[in-house]
């Protein structure tokens, strides 16, 4: 059965990122540059850090993350916004101290924590952008974002906090954005 579940994360994350691709090329989404560079950053270094941990579990969420995150990365030099503003220039500066603290450690566990903090601290500016522009960002790939990191958890068979931590934040910070997205319809209009 975790097999099964590798396999429906795997093609779930994939849709989600082709779809994501799709919709910066139809104009739905304009990912945010700062947020996008982070995101291809972590996911390499934390897809490198699982395989080296031994985990093959979330190691195959993160790695297909790392592909197309590259992908998506470059797409937003043509199609994204953002990249200098004060915030994005901070939330980088910190993702970017996550990163070397996390690479600096031998200890697995402190780096996917610091991969944690660093991915977070890029997706602030993405937060922002689509609390703002909630219309920038298109809800379908999140959908399938989320139902990636409940596959991989679903698949987890030895419940550590190290193995379970980091698709339990992508399923966190996904329905974050489906919020944020969702908000100017959950919420009713000023009279």
């Amino acid at each position: 059965m975790q097999q099964a579940f590798i396999i429906l994360s795997s093609v779930s994350i994939l849709a989600a990122y082709f779809i994501y691709e799709w919709s910066i090329v139809t104009g739905r989404t304009r990912p945010h540059r700062t947020t996008r560079f982070v995101i291809f950053i972590v996911a390499a270094l934390g897809a490198t850090s699982l395989f080296a941990g031994q985990d093959r579990v979330a190691v195959w969420l993160l790695g297909i993350c790392a592909i197309q995150s590259l992908v998506v990365f470059l797409m937003s030099f043509k199609w994204g916004m953002g990249g200098w503003a004060k915030t994005d220039i901070l939330c980088l500066a910190i993702a970017l101290l996550g990163i070397i603290v996390w690479q600096l450690t031998d200890n697995p566990a402190l780096g996917l924590y610091a991969a944690i903090t660093a991915d977070f601290a890029g997706m602030v500016p993405a937060l922002i952008k689509t609390y703002r522009l909630p219309h920038t960002e298109y809800w379908l790939s999140y959908i399938f974002d989320v139902v990636a990191a409940g596959f991989t958890l679903l698949a987890i068979q030895k419940w550590e906090l190290q193995g379970f931590s980091y698709p339990l934040y992508i399923l966190v910070i996904n329905i974050v954005m489906l919020i944020l997205i969702f908000r100017p319809k959950l919420l009713p209009k000023p009279a």
